[in-house]
């Protein structure tokens, strides 16, 4: 029996009612309280925002549960979305334990489930269908006509790890398809329900939630639960090389520690890229064989097999055996692994909302979540450039810290157009329905739907580029259809996503495969190589069947892989003139990191930034906005504009071969004229075909896109205005 009233208990059903007296609970959480009454009335959206392992799952589905057992229906009733295949298995178990019982069926739905399985579910819809964005749209593309029935009486719409899909491509993907769902349905009234453990100003999520919105909304976020943090954040100097008297890297020290430290218990490792988690899992592990003791370390990334990750997943749920992860954001989201002991990040992490998700991980069941920050400065010596004198990747990580004790998240970017999404989805649409004019088109997927910035001209625009291709065809009625090329692109397993999906060689040992590479990171037969935190011998390589087989061997090396790091944001390089600025010595700062901090701070003092936003050394200029990488690319362009050699160097921007007095009478006569043209400054860059379908929009349209995407030209030039008057 509850230790107190409830009044959200007694508004669940009766078989609810029991089973959570069956899981031996005294009380609902906070979150649960709040969340029950709102879900079952389903008449508004609702964001549940609160820590790893609180319980939002059950906010979400206790009251989604009751409502079931009360309404039983012959169709889909609630669509659960997840950014993650294995969240998606993760939570089928958690969700059929409290659904099996009263008769509700799960469904989990991704590329790993059988065809057969997807038509039988197809077939008989009932219940509740786990899914991803990208199994979403094969339902369009192959189960278009079956979708009037499958969804007809549609009840809920789930959303976990919202914060991932928020300003990205895939969340502008997602939202088209759930409001092409709503349009199936002709029902625009489907409570949304989000879940995240990372969202900052949750009432700003609303129109990421519900583009548009007009409708009812509930944040809900939980009061309850504060665990204490133990962060550290050790310093390490790399210095150069010296042949006579060599000593050990930095990485290597770095390994050390954390096999120092780790082992014998469970943990994850950031390790920010998949070359560092191949490095350091190796590492550790040919550590633990020379201690000869039980290797506990091994890699979690994207690129290894399900069949592999499952395996580090289950050895850390279980907890049978102590267990270190050194991974990629693929530990990150909230795949059930159990509670492991700390969590460590080689390097600063790319956003302050990656690192609470990650430090989420870690410090359950009323334990102090446990953070150790890695970091890497260069040794100053008399060549010293000036970017390593301010000890940037330091100091962004205090800049990280104090942002997540205060609670502060990226705000999303409302700003962008996602042309390339919209181009997959004018494909899909077309599959869909067998054809479209260009005005129901643009209504559907751009006045109503997610795409609210493209105005009919663009999609216009859009339509006719895609014709000039061959993508699209306009028949004789005017119905815009399939051209040939288009075909094949829809035809292609790869259209179900719209970011890029590379073409990978697999990787095979004894007829198992234990993973892929990317086809940009050939391996030659003889070949040795890091993969799976073990070294084997590349024994052929087959072009044709993109196949490469391997075999064990004692020696190899950590493969190329690709990917890129997020923007920094403007409230995160504000930060960290703060911390210039200040004298206080933080406490989670070890001896090394306290001396870095301390000589970076001489320096920012010593060279009068606390005044001045712009610094004259050398034959060069420097220039510090204190801004996000939005305004620095901005800026580099500008100036690039007015003949200048200019380089980008992260926080600051170099002007070569430039004096204070040549840059003051260029920005006097510059100033007196409008800001810049975003357009135009886009123009001016080479490669701009960062997304899947950017190499099928017009110049203009990839101009916009990216102008949309990378620069914040008011802000830039309210910064130059600045510059121009104080200097």
């Amino acid at each position: 029996m509850f230790s107190e009233v409830s009044k959200s208990f007694e508004l669940l059903d009766k078989k609810i009612q029991k089973w959570i007296w069956q899981q031996g609970w005294t009380n609902l959480h906070d979150i649960q309280e709040q969340a029950i009454e709102p879900i079952l009335k389903r008449n508004t959206d609702i964001v549940i925002s609160s820590a790893t392992a609180s319980g939002k799952t059950e906010a979400a589905f206790l009251p989604i549960a009751s409502y079931l057992i009360q309404n039983p229906s012959n169709c889909y009733q609630v669509l659960y979305i997840s950014p993650l295949k294995a969240l998606i298995n993760d939570q089928a178990r958690r969700i059929e334990e409290l659904c099996e019982p009263f008769g509700i069926q799960i469904t989990a739905w991704h590329g790993d489930i059988s065809a057969s399985k997807k038509r039988n579910s197809i077939k008989k819809p009932s219940g509740i269908l786990l899914i991803t964005p990208e199994s979403i749209e094969s339902l369009f593309i192959n189960h278009g006509s079956a979708l009037d029935n499958a969804f007809s009486r549609l009840c809920y719409i789930v959303i976990d790890e919202f914060h991932s899909f928020i300003g990205t491509e895939r969340g502008c993907h997602l939202q088209s398809l759930i409001h092409r769902l709503d349009n199936i349905k002709n029902e625009k009234n489907i409570p949304r329900i989000a879940l995240s453990a990372t969202l900052g100003d949750i009432d700003s999520i609303r129109s990421y939630l519900r583009p548009g919105c007009g409708y009812p909304y509930k944040p809900i976020k939980s009061s309850t639960l504060v665990s204490d943090i133990k962060l550290q954040v050790k310093g390490y100097l790399e210095s150069a090389p010296d042949i006579e008297h060599p000593l050990p890297t930095v990485a290597e020290t770095i390994g050390n520690h954390l096999f120092k430290v780790l082992r014998g218990s469970s943990n994850l490792v950031f390790a920010n890229s998949r070359q560092n988690t191949e490095y350091y899992a190796d590492m550790l592990t040919q550590r633990c064989a020379k201690e000869g003791v039980p290797n506990e370390f091994f890699p979690h990334h994207g690129n290894l097999s399900k069949e592999l990750r499952l395996e580090v997943e289950q050895r850390l749920l279980k907890g049978d055996f102590p267990t270190t992860a050194i991974c990629t954001m693929t530990l990150e989201l909230g795949i059930d692994i159990g509670s492991v002991n700390s969590i460590a990040q080689i390097g600063s992490p790319f956003s302050v909302s990656s690192m609470r998700q990650r430090l989420g991980r870690s410090g359950r069941r009323d334990k102090a979540s446990i953070l150790r920050i890695y970091i890497s400065e260069t040794e100053l010596d008399a060549k010293s450039n000036l970017i390593d004198k301010f000890r940037p990747e330091l100091i962004q990580a205090i800049a990280m810290v104090n942002l997540l004790l205060k609670k502060e998240y990226e705000p999303p970017d409302a700003n962008q157009y996602h042309f390339s999404t919209l181009v997959q989805q004018v494909l899909s649409l077309i599959t869909q329905k067998g054809g479209f004019h260009a005005d129901q088109g643009w209504d559907l997927l751009c006045r109503d739907g997610a795409f609210r910035k493209v105005t009919k001209k663009l999609f216009a625009d859009l339509l006719r580029s895609l014709g000039k291709s061959n993508i699209i065809n306009q028949d004789h009625d005017g119905s815009i259809v399939l051209g040939e090329a288009g075909e094949r692109i829809v035809n292609h397993y790869s259209f179900y996503s719209a970011f890029i999906t590379p073409e990978e060689y697999r990787l095979e040992v004894q007829g198992r495969v234990i993973g892929s590479l990317p086809i940009d990171s050939p391996l030659t037969e003889g070949s040795f190589v890091i993969f799976a935190g073990k070294r084997w011998e590349v024994l052929s390589v087959s072009d044709e069947l993109k196949l490469i087989r391997l075999r064990q061997a004692a020696g190899g090396k950590v493969p190329k892989f690709s990917g890129q790091g997020m923007m920094i944001h403007d409230f995160i390089r504000q930060e960290m003139k703060k911390v210039y600025q200040n004298d206080d010595i933080p406490a989670y700062l070890d001896e090394t990191a306290v001396k870095l901090l301390i000589e970076a701070r001489s320096s920012f003092k010593q060279l009068k930034l606390d005044s001045n936003s712009i610094l004259e050394s050398g034959a060069s200029l420097y220039i510090f906005p204190w801004k996000g990488d939005k305004v620095i690319n901005s800026l580099t362009l500008m100036l690039r504009s007015l003949g200048l050699r200019v380089q980008n160097n992260g926080f600051f921007v170099e002007i070569e071969k430039c004096t204070t007095n040549e840059l003051r009478t260029l920005l006097n006569e510059w100033t007196n004229n409008d800001p810049p043209d975003a357009i135009n400054l886009a123009q001016t860059v080479k490669n701009k075909l960062n997304c899947k379908y950017d190499h099928l929009l017009s110049e203009s349209l990839l101009n916009l896109d990216f102008a949309s995407k990378y620069l914040s030209i008011d802000d830039s030039w309210a910064f130059i205005q600045e510059l121009q008057i104080s200097i």
